[in-house]
């Protein structure tokens, strides 16, 4: 890749923050008729006609902006349109709506996340929340931040030390928490859970909301990535839980490009 933008990358992450909140836009526009439910995917998760519209004009805007880089979407995925990655050290990974369980039942705890992949880490991310009014952002270490629409207010994030009373632990609305996640939390002298929806749950670790959130269950990699941008340039961890090594990207598991199991963190953790 040569273009000069990728040179910049608080210059590309600011043009992706526009291209989230227009993406964002899209889906308010189904948000009072419950996205428009289209379908179920073969994993069972539900399609809406948000999700298709704004992966639509979520890709059409990042080819404007870098033409040569291979999109991977859950949507084109869903569809057999995913471009091939081939040799390119650089891909997108793109939810136009993460959290469409959320979505339908009107919760407002969605997210759109657009990530920029470099040599199968994500390099920039971008988490917004449209309902909300959230946005979330990250291009390298110490950079990430959390921008509010209403009050225009921008602050720079970053994980807390472990609190004294205990860690904050996040779990998703839509999966429990299951026996494995219980028996794992055991080791941890826990204060309190707090249940998020879609990747606002690794957000919250970011700006030192929360301090723990382990994952026992399927995930694709679209779903972690921006996140984990934010995550990472806010000084935090997404690591495999089986092996402790950071988690990667680009690797198609089982043509689902599935993640592994993981633990995002505010701190480091021996497993």
């Amino acid at each position: 890749m040569t273009s000069k933008l990728l040179d910049h990358p608080k210059a590309l992450c600011n043009q992706l923050r526009r291209v989230a909140i227009d993406a964002g836009k899209i889906t308010l526009d189904y948000f009072d008729d419950a996205g428009c439910v289209l379908d179920d995917k073969s994993d069972g998760s539900p399609v809406t006609l948000a999700d298709q519209k704004a992966e639509d004009f979520i890709r059409k805007a990042l080819h404007d902006i870098l033409p040569d880089i291979p999109f991977i979407g859950e949507e084109a995925r869903a569809a057999n349109a995913c471009d091939l990655i081939g040799a390119s050290e650089y891909f997108w990974l793109v939810d136009p709506l993460d959290g469409t369980k959320e979505f339908i039942s009107g919760s407002g705890e969605y997210t759109v996340n657009i990530a920029l992949v470099y040599q199968n880490f994500p390099c920039i991310g971008i988490v917004y929340a449209p309902v909300i009014g959230d946005l979330y952002g990250g291009f390298g270490a110490g950079t990430s931040f959390k921008w509010h629409e209403e009050s225009n207010h921008e602050k720079l994030i970053s994980v807390r030390d472990m609190p004294r009373e205990g860690l904050t632990v996040v779990s998703s609305k839509s999966h429990g928490s299951g026996e494995r996640q219980d028996r794992f939390l055991e080791d941890f002298k826990i204060n309190k859970v707090l249940k998020r929806g879609s990747s606002l749950k690794i957000c919250a670790i970011a700006a030192g909301k929360a301090d723990l959130y382990p994952r026992f269950g399927p995930t694709c990699e679209w779903d972690t990535a921006a996140a984990h941008a934010v995550l990472h340039g806010a000084g935090g961890f997404l690591r495999e839980a089986e092996t402790g090594q950071e988690l990667t990207y680009g690797h198609n598991r089982e043509g689902k490009w599935l993640n592994p199991e993981f633990i995002a963190s505010g701190f480091e953790i021996e497993m």
